[in-house]
């Protein structure tokens, strides 16, 4: 079985929004059909997505979904499908709260873009200017598989653009650590020795974006949820965005599944008693589609949302190019072409071929999705909690979304 993150609490099932009263109002309502006509998309497309997800439903290869498809700024599609908890079949909701795992990469990314346009760091710092345990850090020179036999000096320190592109050489450890701070991990990334020397490789690194919530929190002085949150998440109206368990949503946060022999299995979450001392950069974010939409749109925008601007135009746009596809990879990921925070897309993908070349993009292992096209001006979101993340369900949603574009 995965590991479990540190995931729900909560959650009680759910039925299928599209076809519950209840929930109408969620899926828009009468402004539906005008919203979906600003988009520029076709409605009887758009409703092969529900129809579509409500199959893996009663196959029994999710429990529920949340999706979100918006295109000139405009939401024309928000719906939930299935159940939030199978156990307690408590319906699905357009606001129900996702674990997002690994797209939690994209918002620390602009975390450390407030902080350079703010000139408290230039991203070619090297790591130890802020973090001073990682002077000296070290090179693996000889190893017998996981057994490290002996290092050396690297050619030069790791610096933040290393850590942002996943080419410092920080061992792909995990770093959801229930039970220490992100001070106390950063010091034990500083103590494993890089894989490579720093910039020649691309190698998927949760430790490095661990690494990036610790500068974070030396550099702003302030905890690294709460420096987002203030920052990030409030000017943009997250309200349901956050990486410590607030009680009076637990009944909204998704429960979390492994699909096991063809049988989805309940992952029990954390107890919430259980202190919680870790806040994970990489992987440790809840939200909902709605708010996400809002984190995307801004910067789809060029930085700003409801005129409020998060980042400047030229931030949005080095977060957004490709700065590693000409490099080795090791390990495996959807694509090797990255940014910060998100996978560009740089030349056409058999799972999603409706992208468009210069697109981004980041799942996460939980099976959250995003997809953000500057091209077609679309947004598209797949939220689902269930191991393992990347099968069908997401692809044909993708697809099923931008087909739906006619204008």
């Amino acid at each position: 079985m995965r590991r479990p993150l540190m995931l729900v609490l909560c959650c009680v099932g759910a039925s299928l929004m599209i076809m519950a009263p209840m929930l109408s109002a969620q899926s828009f309502g009468a402004a539906a059909g005008a919203n979906v006509a600003k988009a520029g998309m076709d409605p009887e497309r758009l409703a092969r997505i529900s129809a579509r997800l409500k199959e893996f439903v009663e196959k029994g290869t999710i429990a529920g979904a949340v999706t979100l498809v918006a295109r000139h700024g405009v939401v024309a599609s928000l719906e939930a499908i299935g159940y939030q908890d199978l156990e307690s079949k408590k319906l699905m909701r357009t606001d129900t709260i996702f674990a997002i795992a690994s797209m939690t990469k994209s918002l620390t990314a602009a975390g450390v873009m407030v902080l350079l346009e703010d000139g408290r760091l230039l991203l070619g710092d090297p790591v130890e200017k802020h973090l001073p345990e990682f002077r000296g850090q070290m090179l693996v020179d000889q190893r017998d598989g996981d057994k490290v036999l002996a290092v050396k000096t690297p050619s030069r320190p790791i610096t933040i653009w290393d850590l942002l592109t996943h080419t410092s050489g920080v061992r792909r450890v995990w770093d959801s650590r229930r039970d220490k701070t992100l001070a106390d991990t950063a010091r034990d990334f500083a103590r494993e020795p890089l894989d490579f020397e720093p910039g020649t490789k691309f190698s998927y690194s949760n430790a490095g974006y661990g690494t990036l919530g610790r500068i974070i929190e030396v550099v702003s002085g302030q905890p690294y949820e709460v420096f987002m949150e203030e920052r990030v998440f409030r000017p943009l109206g997250m309200k349901d965005t956050f990486y410590l368990w607030p009680p009076a949503k637990y009944d909204r946060i998704a429960t979390v599944y492994q699909l096991e022999d063809g049988k989805l299995q309940k992952i029990p979450a954390p107890e919430a008693t259980t202190p919680q001392k870790y806040v994970s950069p990489s992987g440790g974010c809840y939200s909902t589609a709605s708010d996400l939409f809002a984190f995307y749109q801004m910067v789809l925008n060029g930085g700003t949302y409801k005129g409020v601007r998060i980042l400047s135009r030229a931030a949005v746009e080095v977060m957004t190019t490709d700065h590693t596809g000409d490099l080795p990879g090791v390990g495996t990921l959807l694509s090797r072409d990255y940014g910060f925070g998100w996978n560009v897309v740089r030349e056409p993908l058999a799972r999603t071929p409706f992208l468009s070349i210069g697109s981004y993009f980041h799942g996460g292992e939980t099976g959250t999705f995003d997809w953000i096209d500057p091209k077609k001006d679309l947004v598209t979101l797949f939220l689902v909690q269930r191991y393992p993340a990347m099968m069908e369900e997401a692809p044909l949603f993708q697809s099923l979304a931008a087909a739906s574009i006619v204008d």
